[in-house]
C-alpha cells in the first residue's frame, strides 16, 4: 500500500485572497474535476460547506476526503486561549472529517493578502518576539495534539512573519516538538530558501507538505519590482509541479530518504481564466504521481 496520498487545492480554480478569481466557477465543478484529474483528496477553500454533516458526504460523493484545511492564525495579538477558543468549530471539522493535520498560518500582521502593499514591507520579528510567539504556539499545538491528535503544522508563506529558510529555523528552535511544518515547495524558494535543505534539517517535524512549482523569471522580476504578492500571484508566479523551475528529482530525493508519509497536496495560485483548472490538475497529477513513483514512495 502506498505511504502517500494525493490530493489538490481548490485554489486551481478559485483563489481565496482573491475571490474575483473563478469566483463564477461552481463548487460541484471544482470537486468533480479534481477527481476527474485523479486525486483522492482536497482542503477547504471558502466556497466549502463548514458543516461537516453536509462536506464530508459532498466530497464523498466525488471520491475525496479533506486532506486538511487552513486556520488564519492571529497569535500575534491573541493569547494561546483565545486562539485555542477561537479555532474549536475548525477542529471539530478537521475531526469530523479525519484530518491528522491543520494548516495554520499567521495572519495578524501579514501583508501577503494586500495587492497594494509589497513583499519587502512584510513584519520582522526580533528575536524576543519570536520566544514569546514561540511559546504561545506550542500551547496552542500541545492542545491540539494532545486533546485531538492534530499536528498543528505552520506554513511558511511569503508576506508573513515566516518567510525565509532562517525564519522556518528560528520557529522550529523556539517551539516545542508538537509544532509541526506545513512545508510549501513554492513559497521557500520565494522566500529565497531550498525546500531540500528544510527536509534534510527538519524532516522530522514535517507534518504536511504542499507542492507548488514557481517561475523564478517571474518572481525575480516581482522582487525586482517590488511588488505585492497577490501581484505576483496574477503575474503567474507559481504554477503546478514539474512545470517551473523547483527541482522536484531533489526534492523527492530527500523526501525519499526521510521516509515521507502523508499527503502530496498540490497547490498553486493561479489565474483560472489563463491557466485552465481541469488542464493544470491533469499535468499536476501526472507529474506528481511520476516524480513518486520514480523514487518510490
Amino acid at each position: 500500500m502506498s505511504k502517500v496520498q494525493y490530493g489538490i487545492s481548490p485554489l486551481t480554480w478559485t483563489n481565496d485572497d482573491m475571490p474575483e478569481l473563478g469566483g463564477d466557477i461552481p463548487l460541484e465543478t471544482c470537486l468533480s474535476e479534481m477527481a476527474e484529474a485523479g486525486f483522492t483528496g482536497t482542503e477547504l477553500g471558502t466556497k466549502y460547506p463548514r458543516d461537516p454533516e453536509i462536506l464530508v458526504p459532498l466530497l464523498k460523493s466525488h471520491g475525496l476526503v479533506l486532506a486538511s484545511g487552513w486556520f488564519s492564525g492571529n497569535l500575534m495579538t491573541s493569547t494561546a486561549e483565545e486562539e485555542i477558543a477561537n479555532m474549536q468549530e475548525h477542529i471539530k471539522l478537521l475531526k469530523a472529517a479525519g484530518c491528522k493535520a491543520m494548516v495554520y498560518g499567521e495572519v495578524s500582521n501579514s501583508v501577503h493578502g494586500d495587492i497594494n502593499i509589497p513583499v519587502s514591507k512584510r513584519v520582522i520579528l526580533t528575536a524576543e518576539e519570536w520566544k514569546e510567539y514561540g511559546k504561545k504556539i506550542t500551547i496552542v499545538a500541545d492542545h491540539l495534539l494532545n486533546e485531538h491528535g492534530i499536528k498543528l503544522s505552520f506554513h511558511h508563506h511569503v508576506g508573513t512573519i515566516c518567510e525565509t529558510e532562517a525564519d522556518i529555523d528560528t520557529l522550529m528552535e523556539v517551539t516545542g516538538p508538537s509544532v509541526f511544518l506545513t512545508l510549501d515547495t513554492g513559497h521557500i524558494t520565494y522566500g529565497g530558501g531550498n525546500p531540500v535543505n528544510v527536509i534534510n534539517r527538519w524532516g522530522d517535524r514535517i507534518g504536511h507538505m504542499h507542492f507548488k512549482d514557481l517561475r523564478l523569471e517571474v518572481m525575480e522580476a516581482s522582487r525586482n519590482a517590488d511588488k505585492s504578492f497577490l501581484n505576483a500571484v496574477l503575474d503567474g508566479v507559481f504554477t503546478v509541479p514539474g512545470t517551473g523551475d523547483v527541482n522536484y528529482d531533489d526534492v523527492f530525493t530527500a523526501l525519499k530518504a526521510r521516509d515521507y508519509e502523508g499527503w502530496l497536496l498540490v497547490e498553486a495560485e493561479q489565474d483560472p481564466a489563463k491557466a485552465n483548472p481541469l488542464q493544470f490538475a491533469k499535468t499536476a497529477y501526472k507529474n506528481i504521481s511520476g516524480y513518486a513513483e520514480k523514487f518510490a514512495l
